[in-house]
């Protein structure tokens, strides 16, 4: 099984050890919405590939912590989308859970998704109680404040954010979790993982800005233009559009450089190479290259943030 079928199969069992004829029929099918369709599922891929390199004694443990870690990203998104935050419509493409299901709902099942992180590595760690606690710190770390995802969504509500600590946390944080987590079920050190965590969540949020002034809502399968709208942090915006490029690339580098020995070093790295041309294709960096170039902080709209 490849590891893409892996991390399907293993959400699709979790979602369904939930259903319960007590459960709310709304609540489960809003949550349902929020993880199927997915996307990419480039975090828990790579929380598998470093199992993988790593032994992956504990398939079972494994999973579980792949799971967790799609899980609280798609919680994530729910919130995000929100009126509260971005007010999207589209999410992959579809329509968001609370344009679907409602506000009330949306803001339950994304509550309700990060719990169900947790039970699925309760589930599953207490036949492995020596490298639970490990795990538990690594994702309870991502997952709330000070410098998790709740942190990094909460920086946009200040007068004032530096890009850089938004950044860490907004996006960054569940990246460290996913290789450090892809480790630790292993019994392998998660530190020496770790830099190559940091690396791609950076270079995936600058990405993730990039892309937001180069495509459409068609090509992002969500609204574009949002960081402008919202008045966030941006390394498109601080760095212009060819200096964020050449940075993601750099970073993108750093992260190829960062893969340590081990084995299946080499898929490894090739599996950094693929993102990087997923996250931001030939044709789109072309287009940056032939643009005029665009002097740092040009846009008419001023950050909230004071970028740093």
């Amino acid at each position: 099984m490849d590891m893409l079928a892996r991390i399907q199969q293993a959400l699709d069992q979790e979602l369904t050890c939930a259903l319960s004829p007590s459960a709310p029929p709304r609540l489960m099918a809003a949550m349902r919405h929020a993880v199927f369709p997915g996307g990419a599922r480039i975090r828990p891929q790579l929380c598998l590939a470093v199992a993988q390199a790593c032994g992956d004694d504990a398939p079972e443990l494994t999973d579980a912590a792949a799971v967790a870690i799609e899980l609280l990203h798609c919680a994530s998104l729910v919130h995000d989308d929100m009126p509260c935050f971005d007010d999207a419509d589209l999410r992959r493409g579809l329509p968001t859970v609370h344009k679907l299901h409602g506000e009330p709902l949306a803001l339950l099942s994304g509550d309700g998704l990060i719990v169900m992180a947790f039970q699925a590595m309760a589930r599953v760690g207490a036949r492995h109680p020596a490298r639970l606690s490990g795990l538990l710190g690594t994702l309870c770390s991502a997952a709330g404040a000070p410098d998790g995802i709740v942190a990094g969504q909460a920086w946009e509500c200040e007068p004032r954010a530096s890009l850089s600590r938004y950044q860490r946390a907004k996006t960054g944080a569940l990246f460290v979790a996913s290789t450090c987590a892809g480790a630790q079920p292993a019994g392998a050190d998660p530190s020496a993982w770790r830099q190559l965590g940091e690396c791609l969540g950076e270079a995936y949020q600058v990405a993730d800005d990039i892309r937001d002034v180069m495509l459409g809502s068609d090509e992002l399968g969500k609204p574009s233009g949002q960081d402008v709208q919202h008045h966030r942090p941006s390394a498109a915006d601080d760095l212009g559009l060819a200096g964020a490029l050449g940075y993601f690339q750099r970073r993108m580098q750093e992260a190829v450089d960062a893969v340590p020995d081990c084995e299946h070093r080499d898929a490894m790295r090739a599996l950094v190479l693929q993102e990087s041309a997923r996250l931001i294709p030939p044709d789109t960096r072309q287009r940056i290259a032939s643009t005029r170039p665009q002097a740092p902080g040009s846009r008419a709209t001023p950050l909230r943030g004071t970028v740093a």
